[in-house]
This record gives C-alpha cells, sequence and structure tokens, in this order.
C-alpha cells in the first residue's frame, strides 16, 4: 500500500529550507536550484511557515514589493498543515484536492519527517497502478475467452 512515508522513502526526504531572515530573492534562488515549487521556513530547529510559487505570483502584484529586499518571514504561509506518515494515497488526494493545496507536510511522532506536493503522489498512484496492471496481465489469460460467443469479440490492440 503507498502511504506518504512510502513515496518519502522513494523521492526523498531532504526538507528544503530558508531562515525567515532570508530574502524571497534567496528563496527564489535555492528553489531554482533545486527545481522545486515551495520552501520551508525555519527557525532553530521548527518549521514556522511555507512559501510557494503561488505565493510569489500574488506577492508580485503586490505594491512595493520587491524580492530582492522582502523578507521572507512577511510572505510566508503559517499554520502549516500536515498529515500522518501512513496516510494512504486515496487520504493524501483527498486532502490535496478538498483543502486546495499542492504541497503537504508529513509527520511522524509530532516531528515533520518530509513535503510532498500533489505531483508526487499522483506520480506514486500511477506507477502503483502500473504494477498492478502488469501483476494483472501474469495472472490473465485473455486467449482464453477468444472463443466465447459473444456478439462483440475481444480485440487485441
Amino acid at each position: 500500500m503507498i502511504t506518504a512515508e512510502s513515496i518519502l522513502e522513494e523521492k526523498g526526504s531532504e526538507m528544503i529550507c530558508v531562515s525567515p531572515d532570508a530574502t524571497i530573492q534567496d528563496a527564489l534562488t535555492l528553489m531554482i536550484e533545486k527545481r522545486i515549487g515551495a520552501i520551508l521556513i525555519k527557525e532553530s530547529e521548527n518549521c514556522i511557515g511555507i512559501w510557494t510559487e503561488r505565493d510569489l505570483m500574488r506577492n508580485t502584484v503586490s505594491e512595493g514589493f520587491d524580492p530582492k529586499t522582502a523578507k521572507i518571514s512577511d510572505y510566508m504561509t503559517t499554520g502549516l498543515i500536515s498529515i500522518a506518515h501512513d496516510a494512504d494515497a486515496l487520504q493524501l488526494a483527498d486532502q490535496f484536492l478538498g483543502r486546495r493545496l499542492r504541497h503537504l507536510l508529513v509527520e511522524r511522532d509530532g516531528k515533520f519527517i518530509g513535503l510532498l506536493s500533489a505531483g508526487d503522489v499522483i506520480k506514486a498512484a500511477l506507477q502503483d497502478r502500473a504494477q498492478q496492471v502488469e501483476e494483472y496481465s501474469e495472472i490473465v489469460h485473455l486467449e482464453f475467452y477468444e472463443k466465447w460467443r459473444w456478439k462483440k469479440q475481444l480485440q487485441k490492440k
């Protein structure tokens, strides 16, 4: 079964963070370098916020916004939302869709252990489905059914 933690094990659980004093420019530079769409803001050992590509879109229309001087702590989203490490793919998808999120922290024993994107979950679910199809193909042999007298024959592609 796919769980939040198993997806993290596959993709890696490194959480890319900046300090609250970092500028938006610093955060963007790191996000581009790491090819990520969200960055966590960490103070001491605690994640205190998140800043995403969507935030950039909203921030750029703010009057006087300058990414070279704007502190990320002034623009980050607080009140972080997380999900348990053993949540399955359906629970993850439900959170992403229901809360209209693109990123979700994964928590185990009261600590954040990684950050998942909606894309990570979709990829894992598709890989799982492809594996199931392969397993079914090894079990089911359609040639047995070709001699049935159905009006519509199964067509091989």
